[in-house]
């Protein structure tokens, strides 16, 4: 859905002119005006049909009269007509849901640089140059009106793709500009400004959802009040502001009722969390709502101006808006916003509208749900709009399970997945609402069809696993706001000497489900109730991640241990081998927990397996080490450095003395290695040297935190903490050059930010990032000289050819066995993610 302001979608038709223009001031010399008035003219009619398109919700048919008139334009060199049919283009291009498209087209208008990334993927650009550059080429450029358009559309659409700190910083430009010219409304701009910080807001919001450690919360719900309060007061600014166009106003006032029911729904789940400072806060948006309401009613008329497009959705919003508050009268109202969206819908003949119409009626009017989303369902569907499609399909499986009808609730909910999966390429280049709310409105599709699954007495457990796979792989690729990972599932993997055990940990609410595929693949099922299990994981994480965990006498950690043992494998143990490998599928409850250290009242876990994690059970091909790949990149830091104080770094920091020691042992046991020491140790340095040389290790000493929240997610370098959004322009030179990638990553000092449970995840993050087929990580912060001697001992193991996961399970023994080192706080720290050979 696109939500633009009906007179900036066609201002470039007001400076054109609708009719015939007078362009002798615009051409060369009279000998070639004539046949150039034609081809202008041409174009003119092309431009206006194109208009009518668009309002009709013909966008594919406006695009391509746009194209043609952009051409003409180019033929008879009117830059002025080129540019404004590309603003054009650009319009029905969103239309289309092709965002990154559309902000491309605005690159040239502005004969801006394609290739400097300002729309790429949120992950793929630094924010900080590509806000550098967009403020130098605003400064740069003369911003006349038609230019000021276009500077306009692109912080809009960079807005839609999710690049919302250089839409502010693009809109805040411009508006600074657009004041000191008489002749341009910036109301609309003022507008537009609005909503990014809205969409700031909402991304703060979900955020708020998906970080667990408590201190990062904290900031988050600053934020979140911050951001709404900010864009409320511009959109006040907005209404306030002297010959306001009357749909701008509209517009404001729709926006504005969104964000108030938004904020007060998120306040009063904060004030229910035990948040008690929000009550004035609470006060004071619910006193706002039922006036701004009464001020969209009072100004209705201007929803006639809007073209039939526009208009479709700005009254299903208004709609969707009523129907929250606790009035039988505005829920009436709100029904019949709804049908007079379809009947608009309808006169256009643009399915995609018809489909969202017939999806909103389902949702305002519940006896007859059913036909409204069959009907919206299929709709989307014929047009391959997968994005909608999913939304009605879930909606068809949420009702089908509440009348019992299990078989067509099924039916309904694959149906939401795979048009989730066909999505998911797309998903983050160019729908920045599902980017930011992925707990809210794509996790659940697949843990509601899980469950249903599950209800049946013979359930299909190699279609939940696959369904769990296909969740967790989603979710990476979510956290890392990216596009499809190159990952195989465990069941498809071929050439493998011994197959492993896999154990699926897969969190459905009120119980938890392990799922075992054998060496033999025959699967296994139990089920155990949630709340014991997450009692026993919350207090074994608690005193994992406590700063005195060395002094933690191991009885305390014991108790934990083996009932989480009692629960989860004692259940299970017939199903697996006596020794071997095990392979650890684990959902967001048991990410940040070591299955080593599982105790079955005797020995550890790790004991008798060695040890390896997944992320959705998906991994790259697995590969042993050869003896020729002992080539090994160390890059450390061994003393304090300026990136502690980078503000994503983990707190109070220390130097790594033993560092220089562990790096000197590693060196003893591999074939070659370079060293990349302290000041050497910089993130310029460390992509010269993976693009210049194979190392098929990577050994990574250095501070470095695995979070939640992606951005505080980080590495150390020298001079700044390395984001693991960032990290894959680092090592993407070496992934390119060489197929195979990184072979082993280790990264042997870091921690869990406190409260986080899903390291794993973080982990998974960094390897993926990486290309790394494994990672040796730390889940928390260990003894230097311990870690030196394990680090010793896992690199003797690699190089007399021991697989991965057990050459780690004989280097933990070691310590195990060592009586100054047998403490869990020395051994345990230690977790494989991803390939165990």
């Amino acid at each position: 859905m696109i939500k633009r302001r009906n007179w900036i979608k066609y201002l470039f038709l007001s400076i054109l002119g609708l009719s015939t223009v007078e362009s002798k001031a615009f051409l060369p010399p009279v000998y070639a005006t004539n046949k150039k008035v034609q081809k202008h003219n041409q174009a003119q009619l092309l431009i206006q049909r194109g208009k009518k398109y668009l309002d009709e919700g013909r966008a594919a048919e406006a695009l391509q009269d746009w194209e043609s008139a952009t051409k003409i334009y180019r033929q008879i060199h009117y830059e002025e007509g080129v540019t404004g049919s590309l603003i054009n283009q650009n319009l029905a291009l969103q239309a289309l849901g092709l965002n990154r498209q559309a902000c491309s087209t605005l690159l040239q208008a502005l004969r801006l640089d394609a290739d400097a990334g300002i729309c790429a993927i949120p992950s793929e650009q630094s924010t900080e140059s590509t806000t550098k550059l967009l403020t130098a080429a605003i400064d740069k450029q003369k911003l006349i009106p038609l230019n000021l358009l276009a500077w306009h559309n692109l912080g809009d659409v960079l807005r839609t793709i999710g690049k919302l700190d250089e839409s502010k910083i693009v809109l805040e430009k411009i508006l600074s500009t657009a004041r000191q010219v008489s002749s341009v409304e910036t109301s609309g701009i003022l507008l537009s400004l609005g909503n990014t910080e809205e969409a700031i807001y909402q991304q703060a919001r979900n955020k708020y959802y998906e970080v667990e450690e408590p201190t990062f919360k904290k900031e988050i719900v600053i934020l979140i009040q911050q951001e709404a309060l900010k864009s409320i007061d511009i959109y006040q600014q907005v209404q306030n502001t002297l010959g306001i166009p009357q749909v701008t106003q509209l517009l404001t006032q729709l926006h504005q009722l969104s964000l108030l029911l938004d904020f007060e729904k998120w306040l009063i789940a904060e004030s229910r969390a035990g948040n008690t400072k929000l009550a004035n806060t609470h006060t004071k948006i619910t006193q706002q709502i039922q006036p701004c309401v009464n001020l969209v009613r009072k100004n209705s008329s201007a929803f006639s101006q809007l073209s039939a497009n526009h208009s479709v959705y700005t009254k299903l919003n208004f709609a969707l808006n009523l129907n929250q508050l606790p009035s039988n009268q505005l829920h009436s109202l709100a029904i019949q916003y709804a049908e007079s969206a379809l009947q608009t819908a309808k006169s256009t003949n643009n399915e995609r509208l018809k489909s969202y119409s017939f999806g909103i009626l389902g949702k305002l009017k519940a006896g007859q749900s059913e036909k409204y989303f069959t009907e919206a369902s299929s709709l989307a569907q014929s047009i391959h709009a997968w994005d909608i499609a999913y939304q009605w399909q879930q909606e068809l499986g949420n009702l089908y399970k509440k009348q019992g009808k299990f078989k067509q609730a099924l039916k309904a909910y694959s149906a939401a997945i795979n048009n989730l999966s066909k999505l998911r390429d797309s998903l983050l280049a160019s729908n920045a609402d599902l980017q930011f709310s992925f707990s809210e409105k794509v996790e659940p599709v697949y843990r509601d069809y899980m469950r249903l699954l599950l209800v049946s007495p013979n359930p299909n457990l190699e279609e939940v696993i696959q369904t769990n796979e296909r969740l967790q792989v989603a979710e990476l690729e979510n956290f890392l706001k990216c596009g499809k990972l190159d990952l195989v599932a465990l069941n498809e993997l071929q050439d493998l000497p011994s197959a492993p055990a896999v154990i699926h940990a897969v969190d459905l609410g009120s119980r938890i489900e392990i799922l075992v595929q054998s060496p033999n693949k025959s699967l296994h099922r139990h089920s155990v109730d949630s709340k014991p299990v997450k009692e026993h994981v919350e207090n074994l994480l608690n005193n994992l991640q406590d700063k005195e965990l060395i002094d933690t006498d191991q009885s305390v950690l014991l108790q934990p241990s083996q009932a989480l043992y009692s629960l989860l494998i004692a259940p299970i143990k017939k199903y697996l081998p006596s020794s071997g490998t095990l392979v650890f599928t684990l959902d967001k409850s048991f990410q940040s927990l070591p299955m080593a250290l599982l105790h079955d009242g005797k020995d550890y876990l790790f004991q008798h397996y060695s040890i390896s994690a997944t992320l959705g059970s998906r991994v790259r091909q697995p590969k042993a080490l050869s003896k020729e790949q002992s080539k090994v990149l160390i890059a450390a830091l061994s003393k304090v450095s300026p990136s502690f104080n980078d503000p994503n770094a983990p707190e109070n920091l220390k130097a790594l003395p033993g560092v220089e020691q562990e790096v000197a042992d590693i060196k003893k046991q591999t074939t070659f290695s370079t060293t990349l020491l302290n000041e050497n140790f910089t993130s310029s340095r460390l992509e010269k040297e993976l693009s210049t040389v194979d190392f098929p290790i990577v050994h990574l000493t250095t501070h470095a935190q695995f979070s939640s929240d992606p951005q505080r997610t980080v590495i150390l370098a020298y001079e700044k903490a390395i984001n693991v959004l960032k990290f894959d322009r680092l090592l993407r030179n070496k992934t390119q050059a060489d197929a195979d990638g990184i072979e082993l990553l280790v990264l042997s000092a870091c921690q869990t930010a406190k409260g986080n449970k899903r390291t794993a995840l973080g982990i998974a993050g960094v390897a993926a990032q990486a290309g790394a087929r494994t990672t040796l990580a730390t889940l928390w912060l260990v003894d230097t000289d311990s870690t030196t001697l394990l680090m010793e001992e896992f690199y003797k193991n690699l190089k007399d050819g021991t697989p991965k996961a057990e050459a780690l399970r004989q280097a933990q023994l070691s310590l195990l066995s060592n009586p100054d080192y047998n403490h869990p706080y020395y051994w345990a720290a230690f977790v494989l993610v991803g390939s165990w050979l």
